[in-house]
């Protein structure tokens, strides 16, 4: 019983441990560290993957981004669809409603009332 990936999947997620490993040893997220990594490990992935992975995560904080994975989708409306959450979620952000305000309940506390259960 197997989790069933495609091509696609496996290469993102091969270069994603590779950054992974990186971050870990303190060692440059460059395309030539990725890549090293990877043809050490004996992965075949597609050349493109460790450029954009590199690219992206250039200049970027890792420990920050790992910290915050999954931070903005509490900002995403329930039950949005995938391709539509990281728009919707920025449209919240910007659009962002007050919180209604408490109301009491009806009849108050025991104060309110003149007396209380405790006294």
């Amino acid at each position: 019983m197997g989790i069933d990936v495609t091509a696609t999947e496996r290469e993102e997620l091969l270069t994603s441990l590779a950054v992974l490993i990186l971050h870990d040893d303190k060692a440059p997220i460059t395309e030539e560290n990725i890549n090293k990594l990877l043809v050490a490990s004996g992965a075949e992935i597609e050349g493109y993957w460790p450029k954009l992975f590199a690219d992206l995560l250039e200049g970027k904080d890792i420990s920050d981004l790992i910290l915050n994975a999954g931070a903005g989708a509490a900002a995403a409306p329930g039950g949005a669809a995938g391709g539509a959450a990281p728009a919707a979620s920025g449209a919240a952000a910007a659009a962002k409603e007050p919180e209604p305000e408490e109301e009491e309940e009806e009849g108050g506390s025991g104060d309110d009332m003149g007396f209380s259960l405790f006294d």
